[in-house]
């Protein structure tokens, strides 16, 4: 039997044709969870990449803004349908493909027998992983998009939902949208470095953990005294990749468990957008890019000159860009239950951000509140309301909380 496709109906605020503004390519994944004695197991949670990015950005979208998150469902013929109707209750533009042939893409966590009990993670049954071809016409239109894949299939698939995008948005209205790239551990080496690079200048963000950033480089991003996360490691491998391409425009946002996350980008030299001006529509190309035929000499003539020919400093914007570390909002480490699904929340949280223009620094913020909501439990957390009818989880504001923490900042 062939999938059948569908998006949630949502009335008013039909996800079939409110505007998106984030989009992930992770993968519905049911969850069994096996904890270190005396913590009992648990099966049939909501989890994998996608659900859990579109988690966080849901988590900073209110009820109002819930159907601008867009994110697709496998539904295999074991599909819990208590998943479904939980699912249902965050309103988002969840498109459900059913499939009666093949089992819903499950998964084992756990730990590795030894000593460091080390976290694993294994496919209890074939995965079913998505593709520009899987995303219908509204889901393509989207702001943003969160990849998570290998350096050569982020090329790809950047390249497929930019081509795909073209034919579904007319001409005049076609933008390039925010690419937030998360690599997969697997192919985190030194072989993969080359394609990593290659793969830098068509992304906005790149997103590793630090243990993912440093294993390009051949290290561990860990401190050969204490055995604790490196922040030096961390910033030096930013530092190296940043220098590698410095007319580049993405950046890093790396995630670092409980040391939180580093925002590192380069700066450059522009000119001032005068006040209340629109941020002009991006081209699509690659970021800081020189076409082989491009006119160097047209294209210095003048170069922030005022009309006698000098250069009005008056008029260069300088960006210093950004090197800053943003710590994790739970400072007590009793707060955390589980860590399974902080890092796509955290990306899902930024991506949004990023998506209604907040600069990367301020997303890494929203990421940072948005991923404290999925480790405070197992499996998502709870969706309500307080007395003031204001939406809530776990019996929190995500506004209140972000607010608090750009506060504590």
């Amino acid at each position: 039997m062939a999938p059948h496709s569908d998006a949630t109906d949502g009335g008013d605020n039909d996800p079939r044709t409110a505007p998106i503004d984030f989009v992930t390519l992770g993968m519905f994944i049911i969850d069994d969870i096996d904890f270190l004695p005396p913590t009992p197991s648990v099966t049939d949670i909501l989890g994998g990449a996608g659900t859990y990015s579109a988690l966080g950005a849901r988590l900073l979208s209110p009820s109002s803004l819930s159907t601008t998150v867009g994110w697709v469902v496998d539904k295999g013929s074991d599909f819990p349908p208590a998943l479904a109707k939980l699912i249902d209750t965050w309103d988002t533009h969840a498109v459900y493909r059913h499939d009666a042939a093949r089992l819903t893409t499950r998964g084992w966590n756990g730990y590795e027998a030894g000593a460091d009990q080390k976290r694993a993670f294994r496919y209890m049954t074939p995965k079913k992983r998505l593709t520009a071809a899987d995303l219908d016409p509204a889901l393509l239109q989207a702001k943003s998009f969160h990849l998570i894949c290998s350096p050569l299939r982020c090329q790809e698939l950047v390249g497929d939902i930019t081509a795909r995008r073209r034919d579904v948005m007319p001409r005049e209205a076609y933008t390039r949208p925010v690419f937030v790239w998360e690599p997969v551990p697997d192919l985190c080496h030194p072989n993969e470095l080359l394609n990593c690079t290659n793969c830098l200048p068509l992304v906005d963000v790149c997103s590793p953990n630090h243990a993912e950033l440093a294993a390009f480089l051949g290290g561990d991003g860990l401190d050969p005294d204490t055995g604790a996360i490196s922040a030096d490691a961390v910033e030096q491998a930013c530092e190296q990749l940043l220098a590698s391409m410095p007319l580049q425009s993405y950046a890093f946002v790396v995630r670092a468990g409980d040391k939180g996350c580093y925002v590192a980008k380069n700066g450059g030299r522009k000119r001032k957008r005068p006040e209340g001006a629109k941020t002009a529509r991006r081209k699509a190309l690659i970021h800081g890019s020189l076409q082989p035929d491009t006119d160097m000499e047209s294209l210095l003539a003048g170069l922030l000159q005022g009309d006698d020919g000098i250069v009005d400093s008056e008029e260069i914007e300088v960006d210093p860009g950004v090197q800053k570390w943003i710590p994790a909002y739970h400072q007590d480490a009793a707060k955390v239950v589980d860590p399974t699904g902080g890092g796509n929340t955290f990306l899902g949280g930024l991506s949004v951000a990023l998506a209604r223009d907040e600069d990367v620094e301020t997303a890494a913020i929203w990421g940072t509140v948005a991923a404290s909501f999925a480790i405070e439990q197992v499996g998502p957390p709870t969706l309500g309301k307080d007395d003031n009818g204001e939406e809530t989880w776990n019996g929190v504001s995500p506004l209140s909380r972000l607010r608090e923490f750009q506060d504590r900042l």
